[in-house]
């Protein structure tokens, strides 16, 4: 039996760690020596020449002395396969090293901004020959190949180039986009084999199918110029921003119970939100993910939107329509953690590549995913680059940065021996607090007007401060204290709301140390929380009078807005992912004023400055009086240069005639909101559009105004320059 040289040996066996050092043209021993492993061929020559290969005996592997052939740089390998058809393709063991030095040096370092240019899979033609370059990090890898139906996902066939820094690489020409593929890789010391999707794959098959695709280089022109150049020179803080939450999965189906595609969401959602008066969408994670019920939440491609609704240009066509209608879109990022499911980042290489070794920093119990390592520059690089993916390729306009508390603390949802201690003996994550920073530096240095919201739900100090004031850099929070408080308060009935009326008052003691949001979102209407509406005390008609107090109270309270969908309509339903909206709901006069009340109060909050300009700064806001408790009425100014509007909150179902409030500006304030309002579904109880002030000191103000306050509803009062009553706005009657 012939002996087979051990480096071509590891070939058949499919260990072979440098296969660039036995594939292709060698010189050996002072001969021009080709070699090609080619499983599925019969006969094979090289071309030009035409050039016979013989078969190594007993493998599939083929040689051919050419020397003296004058072999071009890249040559053609031909055969015919045990079928009898033909094939052909330049050799991929022909090509020198595809990836520059200084871009390997830059990964190493953690501060490749835009490495999703360097790795995945990418079209390129490379001395007149077009194909697709792939590159993956894996550094603990023995061999890496790339596999797909080009090669019979056989990995023997395409092993990769190592480089020192731990990428593997190749190029292999004539494979377009469309082709699926793989990684296949070899764990160095355990040589157990995995089939793994490619992290910076930029495009999937369609759930549950899990391969990479190699995607065509965007053709899409955008349209949105005039939109980039106002969000750069936004003033963010002092603009309105009112928010729609959005699952794309569930908000609207065909009537076959078929997803709509980013295309026809671009039609039909992008309509919804501009005639109810949102300024901005945020989706719910819309990276590729294999298990539709986590909602996004449990990401497996970081670079990639999901291909359950369309491929990337669809997106970007979503996207842009958003832009020609003066919409922003955020999108819901996940750094925090990454699911187990074994083709994905898991245990890429066979060690904790992506995540800690040690389950102690590594894992989290609650939601059995991994932890990023956020001490290893190329982990770091990998996130930042997603980062700036998705603000610079898709136009997006922020990131809203999932669970950060929890990659704040080392102790999060942990048992007390469930943890490791920092170096200084603390349970913060310094380098996940460094990571934040970071990419909070990058993404609004590198995308000016981006803007980066944490969900962030303990007291954490300076979380949208700058990095130099020891702050992690956010640009806003979202107000989580807030949203528990109100809606605790909200769910007891009316008869007890005087024993807790400082959960409502208690909140402006640190409304300004933070750029805040506050959200009604989806998190609140699942899991047996209830939607809003069920949230709400009392009979039907108390039910929807409470709701519409309580976006009152939300609009006009200090801080930008979001409202999942649906609670934007009452929907009595908790949240379902797996089915559509109820908008039937939307026939029925109680839903509807629901909707016509979150309209005008978008409508109101963009229009009034007083009640946008200043939602991060205290002299915006002004208390008239938070201690009415036996009454459980709130009353307060929002105010800034341009207007004063006066807001006053009656948390009863008891109407309250002549209830006098002090004001230190006498004139004539409108009533340009009323939520009991005929048109919502209240009952008209008010102030017949204005009141005048009176020469009556009260509450050391000089002047004061005798209203009537209807039964849990919020009225909105503007001070105007008129001596006699304005003509009643449609939004407002009794």
């Amino acid at each position: 039996m012939m002996t087979i040289d051990p480096a071509l040996q590891q070939i058949i066996e499919g260990q072979q760690h440098d296969p660039f050092s036995v594939l292709g043209l060698h010189d050996i021993n002072g001969r021009q020596e080709v070699r090609a492993f080619l499983p599925e061929a019969e006969s094979v020559h090289i071309g030009p020449g035409n050039i016979p290969m013989q078969r190594i005996e007993g493998t599939d592997l083929f040689s051919a002395d050419v020397t003296g052939h004058n072999l071009p740089g890249h040559y053609q390998l031909s055969w015919i396969d045990k079928d009898g058809k033909p094939g052909q393709h330049y050799d991929p063991y022909s090509f020198q090293p595809i990836l520059e030095d200084f871009d390997l040096y830059l990964f190493a370092q953690g501060k490749h901004w835009h490495v999703y240019n360097i790795l995945g899979s990418h079209i390129k033609t490379i001395d007149n020959i077009s194909g697709t370059c792939f590159a993956v990090w894996a550094p603990n890898a023995m061999r890496v190949s790339v596999v797909g139906d080009f090669n019979q996902w056989d990995g023997r066939c395409h092993p990769m180039r190592f480089r020192n820094s731990g990428v593997w690489e190749i190029f292999i020409p004539g494979l377009d986009a469309g082709t699926i593929y793989k990684y296949e890789v070899m764990n160095r010391d355990s040589k157990d084999v995995h089939l793994k999707t490619d992290p910076y794959a930029q495009q999937y098959q369609i759930p549950p199918d899990t391969a990479s695709i190699i995607s065509e280089k965007s053709q899409f022109k955008w349209t949105d110029i005039s939109w980039i150049k106002y969000k750069q020179d936004m003033d963010w803080q002092h603009q309105p921003m009112t928010v729609y939450e959005v699952h794309l999965g569930s908000w609207r189906k065909t009537e076959k119970d078929q997803y709509l595609t980013y295309r026809e969401l671009a039609d039909d959602l992008v309509s919804y939100v501009k005639d109810m008066g949102y300024t901005h969408i945020e989706l719910l994670p819309i990276t590729e993910h294999p298990y539709a019920p986590s909602w996004g939440y449990q990401a497996t491609g970081f670079f990639a939107p999901t291909s359950r609704f369309g491929d990337p240009d669809d997106f970007r066509y979503f996207v842009n329509r958003c832009h020609e209608a003066d919409i922003g879109i955020i999108l819901d990022w996940v750094p925090a953690h990454f699911p187990k499911d074994a083709f994905a980042l898991a245990r890429f290489d066979g060690t904790a590549l992506y995540e800690h070794e040690d389950p102690r920093q590594g894992e989290h119990r609650d939601w059995g995913t991994y932890i990023f390592n956020y001490d290893r520059n190329e982990v770091k690089n990998f996130l930042l680059a997603s980062a700036v993916f998705w603000l610079e390729e898709f136009h997006i306009d922020g990131l809203r940065v999932d669970a950060v508390a929890s990659m704040l603390y080392l102790d999060y949802s942990r048992e007390e021996h469930d943890w490791i201690p920092n170096e200084y003996g603390g349970n913060e994550n310094l380098a996940a607090i460094s990571f934040l920073r970071e990419m909070n530096h990058v993404t609004q240095s590198e995308i000016p007007g981006s803007l980066i919201i944490a969900e962030e739900s303990t007291a954490w100090p300076g979380v949208t401060l700058p990095p130099d004031a020891d702050g992690l850099g956010f640009t806003m929070k979202w107000n989580m204290g807030w949203m528990h408080d109100t809606l605790q308060y909200m769910q007891k009935e009316p008869i007890h709301r005087s024993h807790h009326h400082n959960s409502l008052s208690f909140g402006l003691l640190y409304a300004f140390t933070e750029n805040f949001v506050l959200p009604f979102s989806h998190d609140e209407v699942v899991h047996g929380k209830g939607s809003m509406i069920t949230k709400m005390p009392g009979d039907d008609w108390q039910k929807f009078a409470n709701l519409r107090m309580l976006y009152t109270f939300m609009f006009t309270y200090p801080g930008k807005k979001l409202l999942f969908m649906g609670c934007d309509f009452a929907q009595r339903d908790e949240w379902n992912q797996k089915h559509s909206l109820d908008w039937h709901l939307l026939q029925y006069a109680p839903h509807q004023g629901i909707s016509e009340l979150v309209t005008d109060l978008n409508q109101l909050y963009k229009s009034a400055a007083a009640l946008h300009y200043h939602d991060f700064e205290p002299e915006g806001f002004e208390w008239i009086s938070c201690d009415d408790s036996s009454q459980s009425v709130l009353t307060f100014m929002r105010k800034c240069k341009e207007d004063k509007i006066v807001v006053i909150l009656n948390f009863t179902p008891v109407p309250r005639e002549n209830y006098r409030i002090g004001l230190h500006d006498a004139g004539v304030y409108e009533e340009i909101l009323n939520s009991d309002s005929s048109i919502y579904g209240g009952n008209n109880v008010g102030n017949h559009g204005y009141k005048e002030t009176e020469d009556y000191p009260w509450m050391d103000r000089e002047y004061s105004l005798n209203l009537t306050l209807p039964p849990l509803a919020g009225i909105v009062l503007k001070l105007t320059d008129q001596t006699s009553p304005s003509k009643q706005t449609n939004v407002v009657t009794g």
